[in-house]
């Protein structure tokens, strides 16, 4: 009889933490690494949100806190619910969680059993299936291919619903490549959703901000109303505000999923940090100046990226949407051989063989559902970007 649970056989650890700890691991021992794997802005959290924290810790504002969130922040959400989305909720609508991967976890936990399916669309964010697996409840993914610049399409989604289907997982600008829908597009998604009223619908939206070109960000409950008391919409403050290592995150739901989901945390984490709570606060209710500059430096680097990538032999590069992450195909690599001996007979080989032989991290397909591709964080600084771009180019040209 084995000591560990049988649940943990279904699920894995996540590979974007294991590529990044590669990384470092290979620069501890002294080698030449650049790391593109990490999922984070790598400028600092704005400095009134710093200032923040600081007043609240030396106000004393260090101690437990309501299950999930602070009146004051659950009142900064629905000001930015209103402001961002048109969507109108209430305190006790909201809930706040330790990083928006904890909110997607309670809500799966709190509403999944045997049986039931949850349809993600590929290329996914890695934790989505095993989340889901994790809840007792079965992913059911659809590809998003490359000709369709990895969005599905409405046809895909109503092929896909069955009635064991209990949520639609939606995420756009995706991790990990980029792809943002339009209003035409979600509208034609939410269409299908309206005529299956068993499935809720769960958004990820923590790219929100990071829009490019002429891509306006748009949530499912605000393109279609209709779906506003079966939609929990996901967001939080690491990305957009450069506040990864705050933890928060947070979501504004019916009201019955919100009392769920505040009854598991208060079974396992309890609050999020007290002190990062405030410091959230400040960051969707001060100032929002940054947003802009930000991302005008993320979509430089951005075409920085996809044009270097479309150089090399074998690799092709979309131009994403939204968020710090290209997801090029390296179709025109696969069968091949890499100058060092390797043989490239999947994306995880083509990853594997680029770290040891020119200490380029990136993250192999197969983790994100969608095969032969490798994405590339672009959260990281110009000269190091167009330096990684030029090994990949190399060592695609070295493949014989």
């Amino acid at each position: 009889m084995t000591f560990l649970s049988a649940t943990l056989d279904r699920v894995k650890p996540s590979p974007t933490i294991a590529v990044t700890t590669k990384a470092q691991e290979l620069k501890a021992a002294g080698r030449d690494v650049i790391g593109l794997g990490a999922g984070e802005p790598d400028f600092d959290t704005p400095q009134n949100i710093k200032d923040a924290a600081i007043a609240a810790i030396n106000a004393g504002k260090t101690k437990y806190t309501a299950v999930d969130g602070i009146p004051e922040l659950k009142k900064a959400i629905c000001a930015k619910m209103k402001r961002d989305n048109g969507l109108d909720y209430v305190p006790a609508q909201v809930t706040v969680g330790t990083g928006g991967k904890q909110v997607l976890y309670n809500a799966f936990i709190a509403t999944l059993n045997a049986g039931d399916e949850v349809i993600i669309p590929a290329p996914y964010w890695v934790s989505y299936p095993d989340m889901v697996l994790l809840g007792g409840g079965t992913p059911v993914t659809i590809e998003a291919q490359l000709e369709a610049n990895f969005k599905i399409t409405a046809d895909q989604l109503e092929a896909a619903i069955t009635p064991k289907t209990k949520w639609f997982l939606f995420n756009s600008p995706s991790n990990p490549t980029g792809a943002g829908y339009s209003w035409d597009e979600l509208k034609a998604l939410t269409d299908v959703l309206l005529r299956h009223p068993h499935v809720w619908v769960m958004t990820d939206d923590m790219y929100e901000h990071l829009a490019y070109d002429d891509f306006k960000f748009c949530t499912p409950a605000q393109v279609e109303p209709k779906l506003y008391d079966r939609t929990l919409t996901v967001n939080g403050v690491s990305k957009a505000y450069a506040m990864t290592g705050w933890r928060i995150g947070y979501a504004a739901g019916p009201m019955v999923l919100i009392d769920a989901i505040r009854k598991v945390q208060s079974q396992s984490t309890s609050n999020p940090c007290s002190v990062s709570q405030w410091a959230a606060v400040e960051a969707l209710n001060g100032t929002q100046d940054f947003l802009a500059p930000t991302n005008a430096l993320f979509e430089g680097r951005r075409d920085l990226v996809v044009g270097l990538l479309n150089q090399a032999k074998g690799v092709v590069c979309p131009k994403p949407e939204g968020a710090f992450y290209v997801y090029p195909s390296i179709a025109g690599c696969i069968g091949k051989t890499s100058a060092g001996g390797a043989k490239i007979d999947n994306d995880e080989a083509f990853a594997s063989a680029l770290l040891e032989e020119t200490g380029v991290a990136v993250v192999f397909g197969a983790a994100f559902g969608l095969s032969p591709n490798f994405r590339v964080s672009y959260a990281t600084s110009n000269a190091a970007l167009e330096e990684a771009c030029n090994r990949i180019i190399a060592f695609c040209d070295g493949l014989k």
